[in-house]
């Protein structure tokens, strides 16, 4: 029979770890923020019922004991996991022989969670280096009509009929860029670990980075704080949903409405980068919005001071010329970025604005660093707006 998670609670989310010094803790490594799959973002044929699932994410810190987080938060009806597996990834939908694990679930390799509920395995021994691409295999049993999910991956996953979930390799699977139902991967860390959980928009999720090659700018910053010594144990968690909104409409949950989820509530967090507000300010017909993303802002300076965290405020990229550009956005925009430069409320700033907007029309990105819709960056500006992040922020 398989587990199943009854009265609301999560399965083990306190697991006591046996030959381990007390002052260890669970730190993330991975992150994906859950919502609701839209219509045109679910799995393709064959879907998901009955057959196999493979998904690759990149981990930063790594470990060598893990746990894995899936959530059926939006699910209209419960969902089983008949088994679920961890390898390391050797490209494509290939695993490298002899990496691949099976998770447990209160001791169980299957697991059914409730609608609205998450789970997380059991605490998995298992030496995982830093920034290595994880291959995550479920074979599911029945799952729900409404799924759980992540629609940008910027990865790719893999879907086989029946059950492969210990193939090597599934060359006949059908790809999809897609994440369903994971949301997070700990480790057991040293007490000098934390994590730096990144909330934001498209431009946080990925959106003109390069399929399957990791080059986000969050990835690029986790890239740069493990390489050098006094942040090589700070982990990167990527909360970006593309569409979001903080205030009101977007898509997914706004970040009002799920800060606490997808930040406080992240193991061994000690460090916020805020990056939002452009799609409030774009779909906005007022200088209300300039006034309202502050008081947004302000509120979560406040949460994360009230949590003894540090919270780093980015500003707002140009979009001239794309779909949100009119006088109004940019004076909103403007007003914005003045505040987050200015006020000093937060506890430093990264100023992305400056690093890639246009010297001679500030209004715009600098044409190298437009992935050609005058929004969103593109890889090499990924690349450059990790490199101008201040590594020694995340040493306080």
């Amino acid at each position: 029979m398989p587990s199943v998670l009854n009265n609301g609670s999560k399965l083990n989310t306190e697991v006591s770890v046996t030959n381990t010094d007390s002052v260890n803790k669970w730190v993330g490594t991975w992150a994906s923020s859950p919502q609701l799959v839209e219509p045109s973002n679910m799995p393709p044929e064959p879907g998901l019922s009955n057959n196999t699932l493979r998904q690759i994410v990149r981990v930063s810190i790594g470990g060598n004991q893990l746990r894995l987080k899936l959530s059926n938060e939006y699910g209209t009806s419960p969902v089983t996991l008949n088994s679920v597996h961890l390898a390391v990834s050797a490209g494509g939908s290939s695993i490298k022989l002899g990496t691949d694990n099976v998770l447990t679930f209160g001791g169980m390799e299957s697991v059914t969670i409730p609608a609205g509920k998450t789970v997380t395995s059991d605490t998995l021994d298992y030496c995982m280096p830093k920034l290595t691409e994880m291959a995550i295999t479920i074979y599911f049993g029945n799952t729900p009509t409404l799924l759980t999910g992540h629609p940008s991956s910027r990865t790719t996953s893999y879907i086989m009929v029946g059950n492969a979930v210990d193939s090597s390799s599934m060359p006949f699977a059908v790809a999809t860029e897609h994440w369903y139902l994971i949301t997070g991967i700990d480790v057991i860390a040293g007490p000098s670990s934390r994590a730096v959980v990144v909330i934001g928009d498209s431009i946080t999720d990925g959106r003109g980075s390069t399929t399957n090659m990791q080059n986000r700018w969050p990835d690029n910053l986790a890239t740069r704080l493990l390489g050098n010594a006094a942040t090589s144990e700070v982990s990167v968690l990527n909360q970006g949903i593309g569409g979001n909104a903080i205030l009101s409409g977007g898509l997914g949950p706004t970040a009002l409405e799920r800060f606490d989820r997808d930040v406080l509530s992240q193991n061994g967090v000690r460090y916020i980068i805020l990056f939002e507000g452009v799609n409030d300010i774009g779909e906005s017909d007022s200088l209300d919005v300039s006034s309202d993303l502050i008081k947004a802002y302000r509120f979560f300076i406040n949460k994360a001071h009230a949590n003894n965290l540090l919270i780093y405020g980015a500003t707002i990229l140009p979009f001239g010329g794309s779909q949100y550009d009119n006088k109004l956005h940019e004076q909103s925009r403007r007003i914005v970025n003045n505040w987050i430069r200015t006020s000093n409320e937060f506890d430093a700033v990264i100023d992305f604005d400056s690093a890639l907007r246009n010297p001679q029309n500030p209004s715009i990105l600098q044409t190298i660093y437009d992935s050609d819709d005058h929004l969103h960056p593109n890889a090499l500006a990924y690349k450059n707006m990790a490199a101008i992040v201040d590594l020694n922020l995340f040493t306080k």
